[in-house]
């Protein structure tokens, strides 16, 4: 049996656990910016495809493999796989659902605190000997503050969220959420959390996070609207998709003081390029914006979490068993729905 990894050379070999089965085969890497044609080549014979969720598996590669029956996510997304494409031949594609929500979550309880803390201009501050006059000018002004000081808004109420909302619980922290599906009472009461509508939870809660895919209906969604009906001074964190925050508005809230501070681990149009309009604005909203390189749901153990998914669903697809979290059920033919 062959498996072809689409993506950054020695993920396979670095998270996988070794078993009988995965020593017996055969890996062939093909890194994700290869060109198609480069990677049909290498990997035409292949069994099965393990790929980077950023990197494209199209409907001419899966039509390239003839022994092909499973395409594997090295995380959470598929969003460049042909779903439909792979449905059509019976090929199961799957996720690793869930597989870094507490990654994530805890990125975006860093997130948090760094605003509230000020660790971006703390950390200048001493390095450049301004330590005593910094601190001093935070007792004055008495404006670094603690978690609990605020209620938190979930937009969305996935995987993501839900770690998030236990852990705000552990801080003792009160959190709202909003999502187009309510979750029962009883995972309400799980969590700790209550529903509200979303222009109801922007007014309520000072600490904003988003947990929402990027559709249609999502893009930009922080908008400037979004943005006005925030409280005066609340802080806002992104770990989702850049796409969901319009950078332009969130430039305009900043400057009208309606955001007091934006922590973001994604930005729209990543790579992100110097040119980019929150990289290009003065020190008075510069320091506001507290910035990490995506990397929330990229810790070593997630990826050991969802490289055991996969080979457990690749196993399972061998013995012709189905794998879990299918997310092309839709397009494959009655007798594997």
């Amino acid at each position: 049996m062959k498996l072809l990894h689409i993506g950054k050379k020695g993920n396979v070999e670095r998270y996988t656990v070794k078993s009988d089965f995965t020593e017996n085969m055969e890996i062939i890497e093909a890194d994700g910016h290869l060109p198609e044609d480069e990677i049909i080549k290498v990997g035409k014979d292949a069994d099965y495809i393990i790929a980077d969720a950023m990197s494209a598996v199209s409907e001419k590669l899966i039509n390239s493999m003839p022994n092909l029956k499973l395409i594997h996510s090295e995380g959470v997304g598929y969003n460049f796989f042909d779903l439909k494409a792979a449905g059509e031949r019976n090929i199961y594609v799957c996720n690793c659902k869930g597989i870094n929500a507490s990654a994530v979550a805890e990125q975006a309880v860093l997130l948090m605190l760094g605003m509230l803390r000020d660790i971006k201009n703390c950390d200048t501050a001493v390095r450049e000997g301004r330590q005593i006059t910094v601190k001093e000018n935070y007792m004055k002004d008495g404006n670094l503050s603690e978690l609990p000081d605020y209620t938190v808004g979930l937009v969305g109420f996935g995987d993501i969220a839900k770690c998030v909302a236990s852990l705000m619980t552990a801080f003792g922290v009160k959190t709202y959420y909003y999502d187009i599906f309510r979750a029962d009472s009883e995972t309400e009461k799980k969590y700790n959390t209550e529903y509200l509508p979303l222009d109801e939870l922007l007014g309520k809660c000072g600490i904003i996070s988003l947990h929402v895919p990027v559709t249609p209906e999502t893009k930009n969604m922080a908008n400037d609207d979004f943005f006005n009906k925030m409280q005066n001074g609340s802080y806002i964190v992104n770990t989702a998709r850049g796409e969901l925050l319009d950078s332009e508005a969130l430039v305009r809230a900043l400057k009208s003081g309606k955001i007091a501070m934006a922590a973001l681990d994604t930005v729209a149009g990543e790579p992100v390029q110097k040119d980019n309009v929150l990289l290009t604005q003065k020190p008075e909203i510069e320091n506001r914006i507290l910035f990490s390189p995506h990397i929330g749901g990229i810790t070593s153990s997630s990826f050991k979490r969802g490289y055991a998914r996969a080979w457990n669903n690749i196993e399972k697809v061998s013995k012709g068993e189905e794998p879990v979290n299918i997310v092309n059920r839709k397009y494959l033919r009655s007798d594997k729905k």
